[in-house]
């Protein structure tokens, strides 16, 4: 039931529109790509945006953002004074994340009058948004750059192009919109100006399908681009798979360009988001909120209003909660609404309440990385005190305990008990609030209280002593649930391995492991073994280690974070890093269950042949270790290690020191050394540098790691705790982590239905689960009657079609074939990725051996970089729009360098007379996306040591290839082994100072062409060697070149720019990774 009161107020229109009713339909037929602009233009003026149709160059742009500037300040500047205005606005040093901190943060320039006087002048107004000046433009052409571009639609606010809208034509992927807005960036919008550096957000559309996504998105995927052509690495937050689609209030996406242009573009939300929902945060990534997550702060937000004009304070009147799915980005929620509700009138304080104190230092983080210093932590309930009390700490954050403690404490004095105070609780299905409500009820006379959590507690699964969601915090005023998340593409779905598909050794039968349900049967030494021997055997091929390296921000100062205290401000250190794979984490039923999985990982993975994984683990007492009735897990204190009986503990502390001897800590199961383990534990999981983490309750819940994918379960979960355990795994990171994988040693098939059940709906598992291997693999009928077809069907027509006979025959091979071969392939690659997670898909399975695939991969990325070097018109002729080429999952099946020398070492060691060998490592080299730039450095390292007679031996060949006349200048005679004939030294060896010098010598060779200055030239390539690119923004690479003219030379210099970024860039693509 619903609590009914009179609306004396209501906030500003809704950002996000309550229902949406798309009108009737009345386009007919074909729509080409130019009918579609025009239609989104005449729909936005339609709106209320000015059309400046003749507006296409830089000059006139530049002209018309002086006249809305002028207009948005109401001053007349001088020609003077627009000049010093304009420098700040197109300084050429600053990036896209310079100008992006600008438009969101500094958004207010300071420039001086020819009178002497200084002025603001505002490039956006936040606080009257409808003051700013709304402009549509089209087919704008940039001057300068590599190639001639015509951007299709771009918003100007301001005169300041802020959203760019890329179009394709009905039925081309909307995915080559979001590659042709990169291409802009790679030939043409640094050019000229540089003002299209300000666009903070990007709309791709088809007309069909209507995303968007942040310039910093894009800004990430530009340099992911260098790196893919230099290292070819993925990274987090870079690609398609972080574009959002727009929808109403229920969830409802609106994909069709009209819908999405009616709401989106309505000129309250746009500008909304623009101004209130966006946040620039510590890593400089621009996140724009999604819409139900702007539907959720706006509703808490008009719950307040409303509950302060009708007096409702101090009841659930006055609060409710949100219902928004693990993984949906609730964090960010939170914070914005406590920034918007902390700076509405009336209210003291925002109280953001966590129920225990790992997460209360996890969510300062969070907060801190949204905005420096937005919120104020504390170590204990005097601080709090101390921040309750004074009018500039606005948004406080503290766990239940501390804030029970505190009121609880009748003497201590409170100034903000009869003021206005939001209480915003983390997580509320876990806070057992029994004497915490009553306190709160008894001390704060105007509170209003809001809960946000993943998983309500219903009437089904509350239990005897615990209150519903709604009983607790009030209605539920938004609901946001994992079928719309995995609807939306925000989380991955699972792939559970249950007793049905899981398959162990053929000689081990299931009912060893499963089915086994006495205490005794299922802690067995035997069970222990048999499950540890299962995860080490596939690690490897649940988390992905075969998949290629990519980049991911990990954190440096790791024991430092780790002991600081309360406030105390130590700068966190963060440096992106080459990974590759993922980690896990073990969920297991018991303290000696997980000291006895933890001993028998140890002594396994000491016999010979198995692989060395970095294992950790950690808990705490707990009073029942099991899942009750209602599924919630039992929360284990982080805090202090004390109650656990003497041999867990000291099993425990044996386990720390291991951990100590990994990673040169000094931790302990004593007080603060304890909780600086469990913070430690947590960086280094974020960081992937700890491969499994034995758990009993930590960890499976609140706990984020997008470099996790599969958790192992020995432990009998239901509702909260199963789909909560669940979501550890399911954050999107990158092409390659496809889903969340569930490894059941139990089952808990019913469980999982029935909690997807409670928490999505009846029909959730089919959206919720991946399907079983044999729909992947043979095809399946989807709900509509549709045939998918499968990895076997789909190789059964790639063989048929495109026989390696065909491909390789030399034969003439049309447009037409090379994109149905792209296609069928790309299909082919997708599934290999899906199928990879489950056991039954092996050698025998894949059907295509090795050497077969390396030839197929080869002619896939032959066709890549054939079209990839057309320009843009023939590439359009060449092949149709909506190929999409999987490159990054081509990367799972990669050859890397080791490998290519272990063929060399063969080569080598029969004295290079085999020449199969050096015709199998070409194949190899020639089906690697990595490998290919580095072919011809390949070949002449293989020709360096073959020997021209026989009578010479391959050391001599060597020797005199490293002592030719002039080549032996970068090192000395003792630097390599030959130099001493009777030295024996391996391929690896011999491949790490051939590149040395072969390095050194191109990149001498490209500064003497180019005229370069030698020494800033040295310096940002290690810079690039370290980061995986070239830094081509500001001035690192104006500051290498040699001195030009700044006037009449603007193409000259441009031009020597492409060259100079072409040359480096193919040096450092040769050599990365060798």
């Amino acid at each position: 039931m619903h609590t009914q009161y009179n609306i004396l107020a209501e906030l500003e229109n809704s950002t996000v529109v309550a229902k949406y009713e798309s009108p009737e339909r009345t386009r007919t037929g074909y729509q080409s790509e130019n009918e579609l602009e025009n239609s989104l233009i005449a729909q936005l003026q339609q709106q209320g945006y000015e059309y400046k149709k003749s507006l296409t160059t830089d000059k006139q742009l530049v002209e018309n953002l002086r006249v809305c500037l002028q207009k948005l300040n109401n001053i007349e500047l001088t020609d003077n004074e627009w000049k010093s205005l304009l420098s700040q606005i197109i300084d050429p040093s600053k990036g896209i994340q310079e100008k992006t901190e600008t438009i969101q943060r500094s958004e207010i320039l300071n420039i001086t009058l020819d009178n002497g006087e200084t002025k603001n002048i505002r490039l956006i107004d936040k606080k009257s948004i409808h003051n700013n000046i709304l402009q549509v433009i089209n087919q704008y052409k940039p001057e300068g750059g590599t190639f001639k571009n015509r951007y299709d639609v771009t918003v100007l606010v301001n005169g300041l192009p802020l959203v760019h809208i890329e179009l394709k034509r009905r039925g081309v992927n909307i995915k080559e919109a979001f590659n042709q807005i990169n291409r802009y960036q790679n030939d043409s919008s640094w050019s000229g100006t540089g003002l299209y550096d300000y666009v903070q957000i990007f709309v791709i559309s088809n007309g069909t399908d209507t995303k968007y996504y942040s310039n910093t998105t894009r800004y990430a995927h530009v340099e992911e681009q260098k790196k893919q052509l230099q290292r070819k690495k993925k990274t987090d937050a870079n690609s398609f798979e972080f574009t959002s689609y727009w929808s109403d209030q229920e969830c409802r996406n609106l994909p069709d360009l009209d819908d999405f242009t009616r709401t989106f573009f309505a000129k309250h939300t746009i500008l909304n988001i623009l101004t209130k929902y966006c946040v620039f945060n510590a890593d400089k990534q621009l996140l724009v909120m999604r819409p139900y997550q702007i539907t959720a702060t706006e509703k808490i937000l008009q719950r307040m209003n409303v509950a302060m004009l009708n007096k409702l304070q101090g009841s659930t009147k006055a609060g409710g909660y949100i219902w928004h799915t693990t993984g949906s980005g609730k964090t960010l929620t939170s914070f914005k609404t406590a920034q918007l509700a902390s700076k509405m009138v009336g209210v003291e304080k925002v109280i953001f309440v966590v129920d225990r104190k790992d997460l209360d230092y996890q969510t300062m983080k969070e907060y801190d990385n949204f905005e420096k210093d937005c919120a104020n932590g504390n170590s204990n309930y005097k601080i709090l005190q101390k921040q309750l009390n004074d009018p500039n700490c606005n948004i406080i954050i503290t766990t239940i305990q501390k804030l029970s403690i505190l009121l609880k404490k009748k003497e201590e004095n409170v100034d903000v008990l009869d003021k206005n105070v939001v209480l915003i609780f983390d997580e509320c299905h876990r806070s057992q609030f029994g004497d915490m409500r009553e306190v709160i009820n008894k001390r704060f006379k105007r509170y209003m209280i809001f809960g946000f959590t993943g998983t309500p507690i219903f009437p089904k699964n509350a239990g005897g002593a615990l209150q519903t969601t709604e009983q607790a915090f009030g209605d539920k005023l938004h609901t946001y649930t994992i079928i719309n998340a995995i609807n939306d593409k925000n989380v991955l779905r699972f792939r559970v391995d249950y007793e049905r598909t899981m398959r162990m050794k053929d000689d081990v039968e299931s009912k060893d492991v499963w089915g086994i349900d006495t205490e005794e049967a299922l802690h067995s030494p035997k069970r222990i073994s048999i499950i540890t021997k299962y995860i080490l055997d596939h690690f490897a091929q649940k988390t992905k280690q075969g998949a290629d390296a990519y980049n991911y921000s990990i954190t440096t100062n790791v024991e430092e974070m780790s002991k600081a205290k309360g406030n105390g401000k130590i700068t966190e250190q963060r440096e992106r890093k080459s990974t590759r794979g993922f980690n896990s984490i073990f969920a297991v039923d018991s303290v000696p269950s997980a000291i006895a999985y933890y001993n028998e990982f140890k002594k396994q993975m000491a016999e010979p042949g198995n692989p060395k994984l970095r294992i950790a683990t950690i808990f705490t007492y707990t009073a029942n270790p099991n899942d009750d009735d209602t599924g919630f897990l039992e929360d284990e204190n982080p805090e202090n290690a004390g109650q656990l009986d003497q041999n867990s503990r000291e099993a425990l502390e044996s386990a720390i020191q291991d951990y100590n001897a990994t990673w040169g800590t000094s931790y302990s199961t004593d007080g603060d050394k304890f909780q600086n383990y469990y913070k430690d534990v947590s960086l280094r999981m974020k960081n992937k540098q700890i491969d499994i983490l034995i758990v009993v309750g930590m960890f499976l819940t609140g706990f984020d790691a997008k470099t996790l994918n599969t958790l192992w379960v020995d432990k009998n979960l239901k509702m909260h705790g199963l789909l909560q355990s669940f979501s550890r795994t399911n954050r999107i990171l990158n092409a390659v982590k496809d889903c969340g994988n569930i490894v059941c040693f139990r089952n808990l098939e019913d469980a999982t239905n029935e909690a997807l059940a409670l928490f999505g709906d009846k029909d959730a598992g089919g959206i919720v689960l991946l399907r079983p291997f044999s729909d992947y693999y043979y095809g399946y009928d989807d709900e509509k009657g549709k045939h998918i077809n499968g990895y076997k069907e789909e190789v059964d027509r790639l063989k048929e079609k495109f026989s390696l006979d065909f491909l390789l025959g030399g034969g003439i091979i049309t447009d037409d074939q090379k994109k149905d071969f792209v296609k069928l392939f790309s299909r082919i690659i997708r599934l290999q990725n899906l199928l990879s997670a489950f056991d039954e898909f092996d050698a025998e399975k894949k059907i295509i051996n090795e050497a077969d695939m390396q030839d197929y991969t080869s002619k896939y990325i032959d066709f890549h970089d054939e079209m990839k070097n057309h320009d843009e018109k023939h590439t359009a002729e060449l092949i149709d729009e909506d190929i999409i080429f999987e490159i990054d999952l081509v990367k799972q099946v990669e050859i890397d360098i080791t490998y290519i020398l272990r063929l060399v070492q063969e080569y080598r060691d029969g004295n290079c007379k085999d020449k199969e060998i050096v015709v199998k490592i070409m194949k190899a080299v020639s089906s690697s996306p990595d490998m290919r730039d580095k072919k011809e450095l390949i070949e002449r390292f293989i020709e360096s040591m073959t020997p021209s007679s026989d009578e010479q031996n391959v050391k001599e060949k060597w020797y005199d290839f490293l002592t030719q006349v002039g080549e032996n200048t970068m090192l000395e005679e003792g630097q390599f082994p030959y130099g001493n004939k009777e030295k024996q030294t391996e391929v690896t060896d011999l491949w790490e100072i051939y590149v040395q010098r072969e390095r050194e010598r191109e990149l001498s060779a490209i500064i003497e062409e180019e005229n370069l200055k030698e020494k800033e030239t040295r310096s940002l390539m290690e810079t690039a060697k370290i980061n995986g690119y070239i830094e081509t923004n500001g001035l690192a690479l104006t500051n290498i070149l040699p001195p030009m003219p700044l006037f009449g030379a603007g193409n000259k210099r441009e031009e020597k720019k492409r060259v100079v970024i072409e040359k480096l860039e193919e040096w450092l693509r040769r050599y990365s990774g060798c």
